[in-house]
């Protein structure tokens, strides 16, 4: 028996979120590089499991909600670049207003078939996670996302 490959919430997540305008190539995956050195200067997105959300019953629409986080670091000092985590947030937040860009054909990882989000948009506003132990600024947000697979 061959399994087929399907699109699933995650992948889907990081190909719209990598999507976004001003986001750079290999900024978003749904885990943290452990080399801080590769997203330093940037900043970087994680996508995390599915909080909530359910699909639809009569036709494949997936409405999921995922947790986003958003990372900065200054390797060089101990202070957390809050700012930079924050405003790498807000960017996201535009990109769900970004109507141009929403309804865009999504190429997910080889072998995966394509697909759509149509609409995107945060349940909660960007949170600032306090208490890291390695100095990281972190924002959380929850991002509801309608898709379907092509």
């Amino acid at each position: 028996m061959t399994v087929t490959q399907r699109a699933n919430t995650e992948l889907v997540a990081v190909a719209w979120l990598q999507g976004a305008e001003g986001m750079e190539p290999g900024q978003v995956a749904t885990t943290l590089p452990a080399d801080v050195s590769t997203w330093a200067a940037n900043g970087f997105v994680q996508v995390c499991p599915a909080v909530g959300g359910s699909p639809q019953l009569h036709y494949a629409l997936r409405e999921p909600v995922v947790q986003v986080d958003f990372y900065a670091v200054n390797p060089s000092s101990g202070k957390p670049p809050w700012g930079k985590a924050a405003s790498l947030a807000e960017l996201v937040v535009a990109a769900t207003y970004d109507e141009a860009r929403m309804q865009r054909t999504l190429t997910l990882l080889a072998g995966y078939p394509q697909a759509r989000v149509l609409t995107a948009h945060f349940l909660t506003e960007p949170r600032r996670m306090p208490s890291d132990d390695s100095s990281y600024a972190r924002y959380g947000a929850d991002l509801q996302l309608h898709w379907i697979s092509l």
